[in-house]
């Protein structure tokens, strides 16, 4: 490795780099990593096989101080440049003989050789996830069904519409627009609106409008009147389907009365 001090012209006139638009004095420190070529004459050229660079950063000897290199991260710092942070010899054994051992750790608990670790612990992961996925069915059929700790009250006929409402617990937010689309498909042609708390205490409510009638009624507008009684603003979605939400998670059994009296009004309306 040689490392000079030469004027910033010169020394990109003999091939150094300039690195993430740095600026730089009259006079540079020029890094040259690998095997310099002699000069005719004596002397040793710039050229290198490895790197040629304003101040290259490197601040040893020679590259063997280096030794072992552990890269920790990369990222970007400029189009087409990343940064590379990385640890050095000693740092860099004792880097990666912590991590060997937090491998041999890791395939202890998992009762398998550390070659197939990774194996074993992705097949974990995906039969949690299944039983993750069969519980949450479960409870959505639970609850879907009037068993547990659902509350539902009964299908209602308003002035011909069907209407369909129950409240839940147990069931994650996100379910709901899954359980509102069963509703939908169970009772063919209507409104259907579930309600869930939260274990933060707020609620949520999704409203359903089957395909025929979404001509004479809005899932949004119906909506609101629900997020109007928990304390919420707005609701949003399609005509079809929408959602809406407050903090008043006592209130749910209240909103979805609101989906109803909103169906009547409009229903007078018409």
């Amino acid at each position: 490795m040689l490392t000079r001090l030469m004027g910033v012209e010169a020394a990109i006139g003999a091939g150094a780099r300039a690195l993430f638009g740095e600026k730089y004095g009259d006079e540079v420190r020029v890094v040259s990593m690998g095997y310099a070529r002699p000069e005719e004459g004596g002397g040793e050229s710039l050229e290198a096989p490895f790197s040629t660079e304003l101040c290259g950063g490197t601040h040893v000897a020679r590259t063997g101080d280096i030794g072992l290199v552990a890269i920790m991260s990369e990222s970007a710092v400029a189009a087409g440049v990343r940064r590379i942070e990385a640890k050095t010899a000693g740092h860099a054994r004792r880097h990666l003989n912590a991590q060997a051992q937090r491998l041999h750790d890791i395939a202890a608990l998992l009762k398998a050789p550390e070659e197939e670790a990774v194996k074993r612990l992705e097949s974990l992961i995906e039969e949690r996830r299944k039983l993750e996925r069969e519980v949450s069915d479960a409870r959505k059929k639970l609850a879907m069904s009037g068993g547990g700790e659902a509350a539902g009250q009964p299908l209602e006929n308003i002035d011909g519409i069907k209407f369909f409402s129950r409240m839940v617990s147990g069931i994650d937010m996100k379910d709901l627009k899954s359980l509102a689309d069963e509703a939908k498909q169970s009772v063919g042609s209507g409104v259907v609106a579930i309600a869930g708390v939260g274990a933060d205490g707020k609620a949520g409510v999704v409203v359903g409008v089957t395909a025929d009638l979404t001509g004479r009624f809005d899932a949004v507008q119906l909506a609101r009147a629900a997020a109007a009684k928990l304390g919420g603003k707005g609701g949003g979605g399609r005509r079809d389907m929408a959602q809406a939400g407050g903090p008043d998670g006592a209130a749910a059994g209240a909103a979805l009365a609101a989906v109803g009296d909103a169906l009547r009004e409009i229903m007078r309306a018409a």
